[in-house]
């Protein structure tokens, strides 16, 4: 329309018509779909609300007439949208209070509270059913969605009969669908950017949402799933509705119903492929269960499923301008939708196959892992929870994977890229100090600054273990003692110190007291004087074998191959009572940690030369029954 068609019009006729022309603009330029790029969007949302926003104050440059109250407050309406949708939501709020200040002066009612829930039903009141009921229902709705974007559930709640009774409410209005889809066209009615009626019904269900996602962070799982249930039955967007599966099934699972949360789980994937963080719990309770196959199988799909291109947020059906993300921010739901990085999902996944005895297919993602980190995007790779790994960790994860597929010239080489990268940074010496029980912020730095310089201490020994490792694995016991011996001078590196007393070398009844770095060097320790001796035993050095076998005990009393070798050195140099008695008590011995919680690189090799337990045993048995014999010869 042109300028001077504008001047021809009354005031109130030209203000429809700027509001009218920005409507149709922006729905015309909605119109072009996929090909318009998000900055192309955002640079016109801009434009629009901007329009708006100097429209609405020529508006209100004059006194409130009740013959532009209508078109005031639909201006009010569509320039909120506008600022919602930019997550302007402190400008939105304050067009809305500005706006319930304009109509108790319209309607003459002097305000009672400033508190915004009765503000809102004194105005409510203060119109009744006039001409602009409707349209203060309108700005309600926009109230009650920057409550929600903003967190202010204990106002929605106070405020929600009036709000969940909306939709019905405005059916019954003067809202013209005819008319507000009528693209240029004259018209006396201001049109609106956004349908309210439907805005109505997706505010209700992300409510809901909101409200049982803090009802379920705080404990009472049952209360949550009462709403949730309502939920789930209404009408809404497919992301929505598997939220609600996906609550439903959190909540099931607090109340220790595993199979019942599963199926939630199940539905919500079957309602929306991409909600991953179903697929996430679903692996979550798998694990719980004990059910390793199943988690793993989840992890699979989990990790591919993340691997995929990002999917764009769909536009919502009737409000286009408004994003679910800009609706559902509270802390409690994100953290029930939050989901690991791929990275880690790796990680899970080749670990998980590793301890569960699906060694080659581990080892296949531990390289799928590192070849990820050492691509283009190894910046962002380190930005990984606290749970991941450090590098020389996984190296030392992968490497013992390596090992056990009997890979071990390629564990070697991971090996030596852990002692090249830490070697020159290893400290001549440690000391652990006994934590004091309130640790001041500068105590603390100098206990992280510790922490990691004990930590490239125990990679470099790992890696040395690992390498003696490899070396009884090709039968080459001279090179094995070597880099056996090397770990352990690293290890007589680090004393402990209690509060108190000098400095000591660590012992195991320490390690129940004490951190898990003091686990480590400890299994570290026994692990390699085990692998020494057994090295010892191969060449002959029965003595030195001896020496090593047993400190291996008192250092690790739970690595069996040391009890079983110390056995066997003990028969073979005729201490055979000494030799069966050892060979029980490793029998007897249950170990205090599983295998699961520790490193597979601290576990005890499979590979290298083994016992024959059944001979063993059969040697046991012979002793007792010739002492038996004896005993019964005697007078």
């Amino acid at each position: 329309m042109s300028n001077k068609m504008l001047q021809q019009l009354s005031l109130l006729e030209r203000w429809i018509q700027e509001n009218n022309v920005l409507v149709n603009k922006w729905k015309q330029h909605e119109g072009g779909g996929d090909a318009l790029s998000r900055e192309q969007r955002v640079t016109h949302l801009r434009w629009c609300s901007s329009e708006f926003h100097k429209l609405l104050r020529k508006i209100q440059g004059i006194p409130p007439l009740a013959d532009h109250s209508q078109l005031e407050l639909t201006v009010v309406y569509n320039a909120c949208v506008c600022s919602t949708a930019q997550s302007q939501f402190s400008e939105a709020q304050l067009l809305l209070t500005q706006a319930t200040e304009r109509v108790l002066q319209m309607t003459e009612v002097d305000p009672v509270s400033s508190d915004l829930p009765v503000v809102w039903r004194t105005v409510l009141k203060s119109v009744g059913n006039t001409a602009l009921n409707t349209c203060v229902l309108y700005l309600l709705c926009l109230q009650w969605a920057v409550w929600l974007s903003t967190c202010q559930l204990k106002s929605i709640q106070e405020f929600q009969d009036e709000l969940f009774s909306l939709s019905e409410r405005l059916s019954s209005g003067v809202w013209d669908d005819r008319r507000s889809e009528a693209r240029g066209k004259s018209s006396d009615i201001p049109l609106l950017v956004m349908d309210p009626r439907r805005f109505t019904e997706l505010l209700q269900i992300c409510t809901l949402i909101a409200q049982g996602a803090e009802t379920l962070n705080d404990g009472r799982s049952s209360e949550a799933l009462s709403g949730l249930q309502t939920a789930s039955s209404l009408s809404a967007p497919r992301t929505l509705i598997a939220y609600t599966h996906l609550l439903l099934g959190s909540c099931l699972a607090h109340m220790r119903r595993p199979q019942m949360a599963l199926q939630c789980y199940r539905t919500a994937l079957e309602t929306d492929p991409r909600c991953v963080c179903a697929l996430y719990q679903s692996m979550q309770i798998y694990r719980q269960l004990g059910n390793t196959q199943a988690e793993i199988q989840a992890l699979r799909l989990l990790h591919s499923t993340l691997m995929l291109p990002p999917a764009t947020e769909p536009a919502l059906a009737g409000t286009p301008l408004l994003s679910l993300s800009s609706l559902l921010r509270s802390q409690s739901l994100s953290s029930l939708l939050s989901v690991p990085s791929a990275l880690s999902v790796l990680h899970n996944l080749a670990l998980k196959c590793v301890q569960h005895e699906r060694v080659s297919e581990g080892v296949e993602y531990y390289l799928d892992l590192l070849a990820a980190l050492h691509s283009e995007d190894q910046h962002e790779m380190h930005a990984e929870g606290p749970s991941f790994p450090r590098l020389p960790e996984l190296y030392l994860q992968a490497g013992a994977a390596l090992l056990m597929a009997r890979r071990p010239a390629d564990c070697m080489a991971l090996c030596d890229e852990v002692i090249s990268t830490t070697l020159e940074l290893l400290p001549e010496k440690v000391v652990l100090e006994e934590p004091e029980e309130k640790c001041e912020v500068e105590t603390r730095a100098l206990c992280a600054e510790g922490e990691d310089r004990v930590g490239m201490l125990l990679w470099a020994g790992a890696a040395y273990l690992l390498m003696g490792h490899c070396h009884t694995h090709l039968k080459d016991w001279k090179l094995a003692v070597t880099h056996y011996t090397r770990c352990l001078n690293l290890l007589v590196k680090v004393c402990f110190k209690k509060r108190g007393f000098q400095p000591q070398i660590p012992t195991a009844d320490m390690v129940s007291a004490q951190g898990t770095d003091l686990c480590i060097l400890q299994r570290l320790k026994g692990l390699s004087l085990a692998g020494r001796g057994i090295s010892f035993t191969q060449t002959g050095q029965l003595r030195e074998a001896l020496r090593d076998l047993q400190l291996s005990m008192q250092a690790l009393p739970e690595c069996a191959g040391a009890g079983l070798w110390c056995g066997e050195v003990l028969w073979r140099l005729d201490r055979r009572q000494e030799a069966a008695a050892c060979w029980e008590k490793t029998w007897s011995f249950t170990p205090q940690s599983s295998l699961e919680s520790l490193s597979v690189y601290l576990q005890e090799p499979q590979s290298g030369p083994l016992l024959d337990t059944t001979e063993i045993r059969r040697r046991t048995q012979e002793l007792k029954r010739q002492k038996k014999n004896t005993l019964s010869l005697t007078p």
